[in-house]
């Protein structure tokens, strides 16, 4: 579904990403993981088409994406959380997701429509299988921290995306918090049959959620294979894991 071929990208003589080559195939939970630095949000921005890259190609589904605009890229099927919260805080939970409904389905250009009974029943779907129907009502900024992330997810698959990219999706939580959103993802991508790529650095949940693991130091890849494989690379171990 995803591929990268050679990629580059460096920030006033830093290398971020040096030649990276990686693939994700339909269906499977790949996992990016990787020191503080190893350039793992940049190959998600480069994905997205927040950053173009200084050499090399991205392709999703066999079309070219390196040179195309993020909203492009999203009405390809590609949708995406970020590692800051993302949302808009003084809307109330159904308004956000809602939002981002009538975004995808562009219906948001006619300003002379009333749009607050548009996709109603999408919206409510959403919330349901992120968990918040419960607080559709709620001002945004006044959710816990781990129900705002759970609302970013909800806005992500208001794209409808064949792939979807979590980048860092438990950070800050609670074990509590960080069990529970991992369940709801295993089950998101079970129930809608989504491609999932993530960034993680919770290696418990890393070993626990994932099929492949690609595993970056310095901006290049050090491994690329399935959990176990990566679990007792010896590399792997010294440079991130930290393990004997």
């Amino acid at each position: 579904m995803l591929f990268l071929e050679n990629v580059t990208k460096s920030f006033d003589g830093f290398m971020a990403v040096s030649d990276v080559s990686m693939t994700v195939n339909r269906g499977e939970i790949c996992s990016i993981i990787g020191p503080n630095g190893a350039g793992k949000t940049t190959i998600f921005n480069l994905i997205t088409g927040h950053l173009r890259s200084d050499k090399g190609n991205i392709f999703f589904k066999d079309q070219k994406i390196s040179d195309l605009h993020p909203y492009n890229i999203v009405h390809l099927g590609i949708g995406r959380s970020f590692q800051r919260l993302n949302i808009f805080p003084k809307l109330t939970v159904f308004q956000n997701v809602q939002a981002a409904v009538i975004g995808h389905k562009r219906k948001g250009l006619n300003l002379f429509r009333h749009v607050e009974k548009y996709f109603r029943n999408e919206t409510h779907t959403i919330l349901e299988t992120v968990g918040l129907q419960d607080h559709a009502e709620d001002t945004s900024g006044s959710l816990s921290y781990g129900y705002q992330k759970q609302l970013e997810l909800g806005i992500a698959l208001a794209c409808e995306p064949e792939l979807l990219m979590l980048d860092e999706p438990t950070a800050g939580m609670s074990a509590a918090d960080t069990r529970h959103a991992t369940s709801i993802i295993r089950r998101i991508v079970k129930d809608r049959g989504i491609t999932l790529l993530i960034v993680e650095h919770d290696m418990e949940v890393v070993f626990s959620i994932s099929e492949h693991i690609v595993v970056l130091h310095q901006g290049k890849v050090i491994n690329d294979g399935l959990p176990e494989e990566v679990r007792k690379d010896p590399e792997v171990q010294k440079i991130y894991l930290g393990e004997g």
